[in-house]
């Protein structure tokens, strides 16, 4: 649809090293509906940073697609908010030898959310982490789903995703890693874990690995639970308002997530607004 239907997007053709990062700020209407397809060519040696905040419409179907050549590197922070939004989006990423793609995205508000995430590393030793941290609140459907094909040698892939949800709010995860006959050395690792404030609230992770190599490293996780009580009982004890510390565990849980972002300064943002956004609830 996103092919058949959109008209806007930017074209970026990166051939050097970008000093700062290229900031994509949307705004729109809350009535709007909005088809955006980007396209990103990372030259060989070029190294950018891609940064996506706003909202792009009341309903969008946003595309994001991204060629990373030999020795590239790409970085990508997405921060998603807006109460009552309906979102698509769509990552397409091929990755050269010793190429590295990152891409982190938070969510803190929404009502439909899907990000898709779709890569293949094409030369050997290339690198890519996909990485989320979303906070869920009412009625709130959140869905990650990720898969990375390993097509080349001695490549590294990381997801790592967490979700807060509560007030009956629903996280889905759907990651798979797909290592072809030939990626020997491959080295793949995939996390999804859910915290629940409530009875109310569920976490759904379909986690996948389908490997036709026999020399590689690979493993998934998955897990769902609620607020450590022992922690919860010791910020307490300390004069710390229940809430207080329910945010405080909250960003302790989604800090790992956060750690994929290789930029400090870009980092600790994230965790800013996380914070802020925590605050102003």
């Amino acid at each position: 649809m996103n092919t058949a239907v959109a008209r806007d997007g930017l074209l970026v053709n990166v051939t050097g090293a970008v000093a700062a990062p290229i900031h994509i700020h949307a705004t729109s209407s809350d009535q709007s509906d909005t088809t955006i397809h980007h396209v990103i060519k990372v030259a060989s040696g070029a190294e950018v940073t891609l940064i996506e905040t706003g909202q792009y419409g009341a309903r969008s179907n946003v595309v994001l697609e991204v060629d990373v050549a030999d020795g590239g590197r790409f970085h990508h922070i997405r921060v998603q908010d807006g109460n009552e939004r309906h979102i698509l989006t769509h990552i397409f990423g091929k990755i050269g030898a010793e190429a590295v793609f990152k891409s982190f995205t938070l969510t803190a508000g929404g009502q439909l959310t899907r990000n898709e995430c779709v890569l293949q590393l094409l030369g050997d030793d290339a690198s890519v982490s996909v990485a989320g941290a979303c906070l869920g609140d009412g009625d709130f459907h959140h869905d990650d789903t990720v898969f990375i094909t390993h097509d080349a040698v001695n490549c590294e892939s990381r997801q790592v995703f967490k979700k807060v949800l509560r007030n009956g709010a629903v996280g889905v995860f759907q990651g798979k890693i797909l290592v072809k006959a030939g990626a020997q050395k491959t080295d793949g690792y995939q996390i999804s874990q859910s915290l629940l404030l409530d009875d109310d609230s569920q976490f759904l992770a379909k986690p996948e690995l389908e490997i036709y190599a026999d020399d590689v490293a690979c493993s998934h996780g998955s897990t769902s639970g609620a607020i450590d009580a022992q922690a919860l009982f010791y910020l307490r004890s300390r004069g710390v308002p229940e809430a207080k510390a329910v945010d405080l565990l909250t960003l302790s849980f989604v800090a790992e997530a956060i750690e994929e972002i290789e930029d400090s300064d870009l980092a600790q943002d994230i965790l800013d607004h996380l914070t802020n956004t925590m605050s102003a609830r």
